[in-house]
């Protein structure tokens, strides 16, 4: 066998080697009980590898936020998925066993099917709570978008909970508030699939969606009762404030009654339960008798916290124009006047 023919079969040996390692990688937590729209041109391992690929899974952080001043602390950027370029990293990944000629012939022939059959798979990776035999979705892969969000409440409250919907509040009649949609409103608001949820550091999280949303919530996991008090004013001059309710209705005053929580002296950030207790039961029953300790609780009672991003019945004035948390507001101008020159 000639020497060069040789060299060209070790190549591929390496190639084909190097590509099965890092299959193996990320293919290794896949369950085979997974949904499976059945059989399909391209083995179903390879699908949901490429999907996840397509998901921007396994591409280094900083090729997708390039400087730290884009994704600053305590922020939240809103992004469209070009398609155009991740195209491209898949066939790029395709390419890496191809040697000759022929190879790169057959992969161009079978292109279309691996790209469709790809799309399909993207529905396929995070399906929560689906049970082996039922309906899986497909169709054609559409616009993909999401959000990169820096904050200390994703190291806070690791299992946040994220939705999107593709029309705002003010589609149904009569509108709903922000802190009352539920599930019930999945529909008629038309939540979009979750293709990918993941925390990429300990205080960033990464979300995709299949679509474009209207609306985005983000919201604390509803792990069980919690206690809390609503901040007031600001850096060097902050406090804290409660809502009472009524302990006979658990409802909230329709006068909405507050009182400013107490802290500690020397001790800021401590409550002084016994101060806040006294000021709630002045507000609710003067001259009566004191909170006992379930009343208090109720008082102290807080929902998860949701933070809500274009909906347009809490502007308070003008309604925001539709798509408004996706409209883009860094030109490509903005961005190469910033990083010109850099890594050149």
């Amino acid at each position: 066998m000639k020497p060069a023919l040789n060299a060209t079969l070790y190549l591929r040996d390496l190639v084909v080697t190097a590509v099965l390692n890092v299959a193996g990688n990320l293919v290794a937590d896949l369950d085979t009980a997974a949904p499976d729209p059945g059989p399909r041109v391209v083995p179903r391992d390879l699908r949901l590898w490429l999907a996840r690929l397509r998901l921007l899974e396994g591409v280094p952080f900083g090729q997708l936020v390039a400087d730290s001043s884009l994704l600053p602390a305590e922020s939240i950027r809103f992004f469209y998925v070009d398609r155009g370029w991740t195209d491209a990293l898949v066939e790029g990944a395709l390419s890496v066993g191809t040697v000759t000629t022929a190879d790169r012939a057959a992969l161009e022939g079978l292109y279309r099917v691996v790209r469709d059959e790809t799309d399909e798979a993207e529905r396929l990776l995070r399906l929560p709570g689906w049970e082996p035999g039922a309906a899986v979705p497909t169709g054609t892969a559409g616009p993909l978008s999401g959000f990169l969000l820096r904050s200390r409440m994703v190291s806070g409250w690791p299992a946040l909970h994220v939705r999107a919907y593709a029309q705002d509040n003010l589609r149904l009649q009569p509108p709903v508030g922000d802190d009352e949609v539920g599930e019930e409103q999945d529909a008629p608001l038309g939540r979009l699939g979750l293709l990918r949820l993941e925390r990429l550091a300990p205080a960033v999280l990464l979300a995709i969606f299949d679509g474009v949303p209207q609306v985005v919530h983000v919201e604390e996991p509803r792990a069980g009762v919690q206690f809390g008090v609503d901040e007031t004013g600001d850096a060097s001059n902050a406090g804290a404030e409660v809502v009472l309710r009524d302990p006979a209705t658990g409802e909230r005053f329709a006068d909405s009654r507050k009182v400013q929580v107490r802290f500690r002296s020397g001790a800021p950030g401590v409550v002084h339960l016994a101060a806040t207790a006294d000021l709630m039961k002045a507000e609710i029953r003067p001259g009566g008798a004191d909170l006992d300790a379930a009343e208090f609780a109720m008082q102290m009672l807080q929902f998860p916290y949701r933070a809500v991003f274009g909906d347009r019945t809490l502007t308070g004035g003008p309604a925001l124009p539709p798509g408004a948390a996706f409209t883009p507001v860094v030109s490509m101008k903005v961005l190469a006047e910033r990083f010109e020159g850099v890594g050149s």
